[in-house]
């Protein structure tokens, strides 16, 4: 008797998520069918260690900015995935394309042992444009992206389509705050 690993996925990769692909948000559905396939699993709802500043985009896109020490701490959720899971997650949020960067974060959870740290990888905004996103923020973000926030997002397939996502974001810099 061995173990059979054709049929098991391997869960290799811990992805803290912060927005959109959270429960009760318009791409976990994503997620949901990677937990349905095996190539995902739940691991809890996790906080940064550091603080870092959440914003939104154009559209309402939520994006972690790699600032360590600005912002807040963020609350999220933190998914195992596979490597097949992780190619998935990566080809949604752009990984290829300059859209975000998935990059190292720890998070931890209080449980009745106490504080748990975890080591992890988010999608944070592409260097290329950060910084103007966050000043376009007015250098102000949130702990976590909420129904509040969320208000007004607009799914991909609903933007204009004569538009990249990384130009629909540059318009969105350059435009005045609201």
């Amino acid at each position: 008797m061995g173990i059979e690993t054709a049929q098991t996925p391997c869960i290799t990769t811990s992805i803290f998520t912060y927005g959109t692909l959270k429960r009760s948000f318009s791409n976990h559905t994503l997620i949901q069918d990677l937990m349905r396939t095996g190539d995902a699993v739940f691991k809890g709802t996790y906080t940064t260690v550091d603080s870092f500043p959440l914003v939104c985009g154009p559209y309402k896109v939520p994006f972690l900015l790699n600032f360590p020490g600005s912002g807040l701490r963020v609350t999220g959720e933190l998914y195992g995935v596979s490597a097949y899971g992780l190619a998935r997650m990566d080809e949604l949020e752009g990984t290829t394309r300059g859209h975000y960067q998935r990059l190292p974060i720890q998070g931890d959870k209080e449980n009745e042992e106490g504080v748990k740290i975890t080591c992890a990888e988010a999608y944070f905004a592409d260097k290329s444009y950060d910084k103007e996103l966050w000043r376009r923020n007015g250098k102000k973000g949130f702990g976590v992206y909420s129904e509040k926030e969320a208000k007004g997002y607009v799914k991909r397939k609903d933007r204009p389509q004569n538009l990249s996502f990384l130009d629909h974001i540059r318009n969105f810099i350059s435009s005045s705050s609201d």
